[in-house]
Formats: C-alpha cells, structure tokens, sequence
C-alpha cells in the first residue's frame, strides 16, 4: 500500500502579519499625536513611550501566533490592534474635552488584560473541538451571568451591569461567547433533525414542534432579559445568534421567516410595555422632535449633527463637538466621534475593518472539516457583525437604539476582553482550518 504523499506547502502569511501589526500600531500612534498636534499645537511627549505601550503586547500576541499557530489566518490580529488602537486614540480624545471624567487609562489596562487572554487561549486552546465537553457546562454558566445584573441597580435605565465598588463589569459580554459554544454544539448533534422534518408551507419548509422547542425557549429567554433587564441590544444579538447558527446548520430559509417574525413579536410587545425601550422607540421615530418641543437635542439629535458635521473628510482629530452628546460620547455615541472628526472616509474605513474581520470568521468557518468547529466560527463572527449591525444601526437612527458597545472601540471592560477571546479562538481555529494535510494516495 502506498505512503500518504507529504503535505503541499502553504503560505503561513506571518511576516505579513507582522507588517500589519506594525503599520496598525504606527496608525494608533500618529492619531495620538494628531489630537496633541490639534489641541496642544505639538507633538505629545510621551508619544514614544505611548507607541511602546501599544506595541509591545501587539508583537507579544504576535510572536505567540508564530510560534503556536503559524498557519493562522494573517489579517484577524492586524484588524484587532488597529481598532482597538482608534478606540484608544479616540477616548483619549474624548477624554481631553472632559478632564474629570478619564477613561482611556482604564481602557489600556482593559486592552492590555484583553491582549493577555488573548494570548493565553492560542496557548491553551490547543484543539477547538475539546470546547464542546464543557458546552451544556457553559450554557449554565451562561444563564447565571445573564440572570445577576437583575440583582443590582440599574445603570442608565437598563440593568446589565455588575456594580462592585469602583469596579463595574458587563456579564452579558462573556455570556454570548459561552452561548456560542452551546449554540455550536447543540446545533452539530441535532442539525439532521431541524433540517429534514417538518412540513412546507408556500416557499418555506417549517419544523415540527418539538423541533421548534427548544427555538421557542431560547426565544422566551432573550425576551426575559428583555423584560426583566430593559436591554433591547443583548436581547437581539442572543437570538440573532442563534437563529444564524440554526440558518448555517441547516441551510433552510424558514428559519430565518421563523426568527424574524417572533424577534418583531417580542420587540413590539416590549416597546409598548417598558417605558425605557418606549422611549427609545420614540427618539427613534422622530430624533428632532426634543428640539421641536423646547427640550434640546437628546442625544440621538447631537450624534446625527455630528455626522453632519463630519461630512467627507472630517474635522480633524480633537477639533470636533460630539462630546456635547454627554455621558455616552465614549461608549454608544462613539462612532459620532469617529464621524465628525475623521469624516465618511474614516467611517467607511471603521466599517470595512469590520466586514473583513468577520468575513475572515466566516471563512475559517468554512474551511473547517468539523460541524462544531464550522459553527463556533461563524457563530462568533457572526456575534462581531451583529453587534456592529445594532450599535452603528441605533447611532445613525435606522434602528432603536440599544446601549451595547461597539466592539473594540467603545469604553468598556468587558467588551474589550471579550472581543479579544473572540479574535483568539478564530486565530486558533484559522489555524486548524489552513494548516497543510498529508495527501492521499
């Protein structure tokens, strides 16, 4: 019998990759020293050492993907650092126009402990397909961190935070990684029989309804922190999550009919039963009508004269106006910031960023051999897309606004964290999805 033919050689793209690392750190750097330029008239002092600290944990995560997964995808860490750099520039920005309310130095640590478990899971995680042992472990663990913010007070109208003296953190944040795990799993086991029962009506072929179960439960549960929480973002990316994985799993469109339709159910009962989603239904619906009515522009109104204000080029960074949007300018209102002072051109350039981290997830996804794997993949891109969806998507009033981070950018511990596990596991799974393969004989 023949011997397996050696494996072809492939590109691992790792001196791309370090290129690109490089050129996203001088680009967080030189926005650095544009908001110095702009309100100082000089060149910040410390902009070597703040290129240092901005690039040393780049090229630590850099050499870990080298040396533990040198077949990794070359354009997920790159897209990484460089929006979590603009993020960084831009609260330090913000941070310039509001002195006693300092953000960007908490949200470096928040960076630097992100890029730290970054590292830890490529070095960890050595096989993708051992997560699905710990997946009904994770979903518990994922319906305890969802269940605590009821517990605390709420912050801004919705209770989704975790209040502990100064420290404050967002347990939804990990829960929607642990979810995506179970998701994956559940949906690897069962996809035969979502997909091949039921009944077809007009063009759809719908499920039975003890396929349709656990989709209803899931569906009650992202209603119920709707409700007990008033968090309209978590609710929607929960079951968008998962009626995307179910749509991959089993390629039938009637999913998507199915998910559409009982996401507008909850949505609408909940908009007329919560003051607070109410609200922002309303500011959705008419942004300007504060201004009509002798109150001021809310902040719907400021972010949309930011954008304005912005137009193609922007203003420049540091010469702008958004911080007069108030105590979210640094979290949900940041893309107004990024808006005004660096135009549609750098807004455009923030979106594409996006569109090519999770297109490059989706990619991973299917290029894996295994069904767990090629669902955790596009389940996590998937999470990255649907997040930017709904938080671009309220700041530009296309949709209610939902009080979520835009990830990577916005102020906010867990988001940061998160989001960099989120990068790591498509490392390590782009890893296993490009790595050469001994040929047949």
């Amino acid at each position: 019998m023949r011997s397996a033919r050696p494996a072809r050689s492939v590109p691992t793209g790792r001196t791309t990759e370090l290129l690109l690392v490089l050129t996203a750190v001088l680009a967080a750097v030189f926005g650095y020293i544009e908001v110095g330029a702009n309100l100082d008239g000089a060149v910040p002092a410390d902009a070597a050492a703040y290129a240092a600290v901005l690039g040393v944990p780049a090229l630590a995560a850099h050499a870990v993907v080298r040396w533990r997964a040198r077949y990794a995808d070359p354009l997920l860490l790159p897209i990484a650092v460089l929006l979590n750099g603009i993020g960084l520039v831009v609260i330090h920005r913000l941070d310039r126009a509001t002195p006693g309310r300092a953000a960007a130095s908490a949200q470096l640590l928040w960076s630097g402990l992100g890029v730290a478990l970054f590292i830890a899971v490529v070095l960890l995680v050595r096989d993708h397909r051992r997560l699905r042992r710990y997946a009904y472990l994770g979903a518990l663990l994922a319906l305890v961190l969802m269940v605590l913010p009821i517990f605390f007070p709420p912050v801004y109208g919705s209770r989704i935070w975790i209040v502990v003296g100064p420290l404050s953190f967002q347990p939804g944040e990990f829960a929607k990684v642990l979810l995506a795990v179970f998701f994956a799993a559940y949906l690897a086991v069962h996809r035969d029989a979502l997909a091949l029962t039921g009944r077809r009506v007009w063009r759809w072929q719908l499920p039975r309804g003890r396929v349709l179960g656990p989709v209803l439960l899931i569906w009650a549960a992202s209603v119920g922190v709707l409700v007990l929480e008033t968090d309209l973002g978590t609710s929607l990316l929960f079951f968008g999550l998962f009626v995307v994985m179910l749509y991959v799993a089993t390629a039938r469109t009637g999913w998507i009919a199915i998910g559409l339709g009982l996401a507008a159910v909850g949505a609408v009962t909940v908009g007329l039963l919560s003051p607070h989603v109410h609200s922002r239904v309303a500011d959705w619906l008419d942004p300007l009508g504060s201004i009509a009515a002798g109150r001021g522009a809310n902040q719907l109104a400021q972010s949309l004269f930011a954008f304005a204000w912005g137009g193609e080029l922007g203003t420049g960074l540091g010469n702008g106006h958004s911080v007069l949007i108030g105590f979210a300018a640094k979290s949900d209102f940041i893309l107004a910031t990024i808006g005004e002072e660096l135009g549609l051109t750098g807004l455009i350039a923030v979106f594409l960023l996006y569109a090519v981290l999770v297109s490059r997830g989706f990619r991973t996804g299917i290029a894996l051999r295994d069904p767990f794997g090629r669902l955790l993949a596009i389940g996590l891109a998937a999470i990255v897309g649907l997040q930017v969806f709904v938080v671009a998507g309220g700041v530009l009033a296309l949709i209610p606004l939902t009080g979520m981070t835009m990830p990577f950018i916005a102020q906010g511990g867990s988001s940061v964290v998160t989001n960099w596990i989120i990068v790591a596991l498509l490392v390590r799974m782009s890893h296993d999805a490009r790595q050469p393969v001994p040929e047949g004989p």
